[in-house]
């Protein structure tokens, strides 16, 4: 059995709600995310976006206050984008390139474009993160092998967008010395690639701007995409398939996949108390508002509970209804293990069309 529903039905089981029974974080409430920290010292209620901004801030500082700072405007440098090959694939090109996403750091990524805006018809660009893959990294998502299911990216350049994947660090061919780099992180250096992977898209002359980005990833494309653009509100639409929990209840409270230097080694300061880590996806789902969030959450998922995606969602839901947004927030639930079955991958690309493209209509159901 395969089924999606909105995340108003999830209010329909109080079971997994458990309120006042989460710790709190940072001294804030975890399912009362309209509380914020006032300038007075007190906790208020939101009432408002521009008060909620106050919780927004905090959470982004928690983040990284774990993951390092987010660098600043003299990390930025020329681009120089540079093709290494390029590839016909039918309806559209697949070129190999690298870009300086900082002094002395090039990024291998995949960029697919359309024949028909090589042919001058300007479209709309999709920021494509994949999964782990220590072999072939960023190949998985535009179909050059690996795990079914995650070529999201050659997928959606057939469906008429550019699409953009980045490799992540530390990953496949891609082994960024960190250190040398000035980078905290490879979670802040990925969401830094990723951030001047849209600069790049922007400079492009055949992509659309005028509605933003959308930002898709299964698994670490998942939490990859949640980050970026928590950092970024150029993205209007985040998928994450198979992508987060709660640290509370991810492997039963066990934080130690995420102390990682890919990831944020300084993880490893809350292994064995994961409530006193100072943010978690229940605000960074909220920090999304107003935008469109489609999460693939499958039954079956060894990594992430979907009953902890439930939780993090009704917690989010009243920030997005703060912002009259909450028919923006869907969460699907297939009976699947770690995967990104083809009904819910072809549903995530029509919220893309519909925000990205809206005067189309719908797009075929047709997979590869």
């Amino acid at each position: 059995m395969i089924f999606m529903r909105r995340l108003f039905f999830a209010l329909a089981l109080p079971s997994l709600l458990l309120g006042d029974e989460l710790p709190p974080l940072r001294g804030l409430s975890r399912s009362n995310l309209l509380e914020y920290p006032a300038a007075d010292g007190t906790t208020k209620i939101a009432q408002t976006a521009k008060e909620w901004e106050a919780r927004r801030k905090a959470a982004l500082a928690g983040f990284q206050q774990v993951a390092g700072p987010l660098p600043g405007s003299g990390m930025r440098c020329a681009l120089d984008p540079q093709t290494l090959e390029e590839t016909d694939c039918g309806s559209y090109v697949r070129r190999l390139i690298t870009y300086a996403s900082q002094p002395g750091g090039r990024v291998p990524a995949y960029l697919c474009i359309p024949k028909t805006a090589l042919q001058g018809a300007k479209t709309p660009a999709v920021l494509c993160l994949h999964p782990t893959e220590n072999m072939i990294g960023h190949k998985v998502v535009v179909g050059l092998g690996g795990k079914p299911h995650r070529q999201y990216a050659a997928e959606l350049a057939e469906r008429g967008f550019v699409t953009l994947a980045p490799s992540y660090p530390l990953l496949a061919d891609y082994q960024p010395d960190l250190k040398a780099l000035q980078m905290p992180s490879g979670t802040m250096k990925a969401v830094w690639d990723n951030l001047r992977g849209l600069d790049l898209l922007e400079s492009l002359p055949f992509v659309d701007t005028s509605r933003g980005f959308a930002a898709i990833g299964h698994s670490l494309g998942g939490h990859n995409a949640i980050f970026t653009a928590v950092f970024d509100d150029r993205i209007r639409v985040i998928v994450s398939s198979c992508g987060f929990d709660s640290f509370l209840d991810y492997k039963g409270g066990n934080i130690q996949g995420w102390n990682q230097e890919r990831y944020m080694s300084k993880m490893g300061d809350y292994i064995g108390r994961p409530q006193d880590v100072p943010f978690d996806f229940y605000e960074l789902i909220a920090c999304l508002a107003p935008r469109h969030v489609f999460v693939n959450a499958p039954l079956r998922d060894s990594n992430f509970s979907w009953q902890s995606v439930d939780r993090i969602a009704a917690a989010a839901l009243p920030v997005f209804r703060l912002q009259q947004a909450g028919a923006h927030l869907q969460i699907a639930h297939p009976d699947s293990d770690h995967d990104f079955p083809d009904p819910e991958r072809l549903a995530s690309y029509e919220v893309i069309r519909r925000v990205l493209r809206p005067a189309e209509g719908s797009a075929p159901a047709e997979s590869r």
